[in-house]
C-alpha cells in the first residue's frame, strides 16, 4: 500500500496556485494580440496580479491579513471579468478567444470566495464571546435611570 506524503489540501493549493499562473499566462497571451489597443492594460495588470495577491495570502500574519489578501485577489478577478466583458463587446477579439479565459476567471473567482468565506466564517466560530458591551447603549442608561 502507497502512502501519499502530501496532504490533500497542499495538494488543492498547488493546484489553486497552477491555475493561477496557467490563467496569468493566458491572460498575457490575450495581450498579445490585444497589443495596443486601448484597454489591454488593465486587463494585463489585473489579471497578472492575482497570482502573486494569493501567494500573499499563504503567508498572512493572521486570519483577518489572509481574508484581506484574499479580498483583494478576488478584486482583481473582478476587475479581469469586467475588461474581458468589454473586450468581447468592442469585438477587440472573438469571444471563443476569451470564453475559455472568462470561465477560468468565473471558477477562481468561486474557489476565492468559498476559501474566504470558509476562514471568516471559522474565524467568528472560534472566536470568544464578547460579553456586555461597556458602556451599555444610551436607551438601556436612560431605562436603567428611569427605574430609579
Amino acid at each position: 500500500m502507497s502512502v501519499n506524503p502530501t496532504p490533500p489540501r497542499a495538494d488543492q493549493a498547488a493546484e489553486l496556485e497552477q491555475r493561477l499562473v496557467s490563467f496569468a499566462a493566458g491572460i498575457t497571451r490575450l495581450d498579445r494580440t490585444l497589443a495596443g489597443r486601448h484597454g489591454a492594460g488593465p486587463i494585463v495588470r489585473s489579471g497578472n496580479s492575482v497570482a502573486p495577491n494569493c501567494a500573499e495570502a499563504r503567508s498572512a500574519e493572521d486570519r483577518a491579513d489572509f481574508v484581506h489578501k484574499r479580498r483583494s485577489a478576488i478584486k482583481e478577478l473582478n476587475e479581469t471579468a469586467g475588461g474581458l466583458q468589454i473586450v468581447v463587446a468592442s469585438d477587440l477579439d472573438s469571444p471563443e478567444a476569451v470564453r475559455p479565459l472568462a470561465d477560468e476567471c468565473a471558477a477562481l473567482q468561486r474557489i476565492l470566495g468559498a476559501s474566504r468565506r470558509t476562514v471568516r466564517a471559522n474565524a467568528s466560530a472560534l472566536a470568544p464571546d464578547p460579553g456586555p458591551r461597556w458602556p451599555a447603549p444610551i436607551d438601556q442608561q436612560q431605562a436603567t435611570a428611569n427605574n430609579h
